[in-house]
């Protein structure tokens, strides 16, 4: 499938999922509480309930490094979430296909959300994307596959959308609507997590349709 021919699927793909097929959308988040997700904070540091919170129908991050994730595995699937800086632009993450859910990075692969690079393809905690070739000094601790299109991010107070397509280990990220990355993994499926980096960053509307 050459790339006008794979867009044009994905375009396709994004009017589907948005309308007849509505009866398939997964709500992840509840908007009243955090039922369903687990929570991970680096070295258990504090409470869960100071870094993770919901207020006005909002997921709040904030504290320290950790992620929370789904309870369940999720495969063939459109991921939206939506996001925003309610203070500054920092960074954060949307991970997928979480194999092993450790501490306090997850063996995924994770949908970078940092300031001017979200849609960028993090590597973490020995995961593998065919298409990353490590430099010859050797692989780094957080091997990067980076976004091919300039910055679609929105400013600080707006909200912004990731949907993030999954199908048979390939991974397909446009950032409000600008398609940013295509990636494949041999893993076919994995839980879905929301990163804690320390500084403010609130979800809503996190989503999964199934493919």
């Amino acid at each position: 499938m050459n790339k006008f021919t794979f867009l044009l699927t994905i375009a396709s793909l994004l009017c589907f999922t948005n309308g007849v097929e509505a009866q398939k959308v997964e709500k992840l988040f509840n908007g009243k509480d955090l039922n369903g997700w687990n929570f991970i904070v680096e070295k258990n540091s504090k409470p869960a309930s100071q870094v993770y919170s919901v207020r006005d129908s909002i997921i709040h991050i904030k504290g320290t490094l950790g992620y929370m994730y789904t309870k369940k595995k999720y495969s063939n699937c459109v991921l939206h979430v939506e996001w925003r800086w309610p203070v500054e632009a920092t960074n954060s993450g949307i991970f997928v296909l979480i194999e092993d859910p450790k501490n306090p990075f997850p063996n995924g692969i994770e949908c970078q959300l940092g300031a001017g690079n979200a849609g960028d393809l993090v590597l973490l905690g020995g995961s593998n994307l065919n298409e990353y070739k490590a430099p010859p000094e050797g692989r780094p601790d957080f091997p990067v596959l980076k976004k091919t299109n300039p910055s679609s991010e929105k400013p600080v107070g707006e909200w912004n959308h990731a949907n993030i397509f999954v199908q048979d280990g390939v991974i397909n990220v446009f950032i409000n609507g600008i398609h940013q990355n295509a990636a494949s993994s041999k893993v076919k499926s994995g839980y879905i997590g929301l990163q804690s980096e320390g500084r403010d960053i609130q979800f809503k509307n996190i989503t999964v349709t199934d493919l």
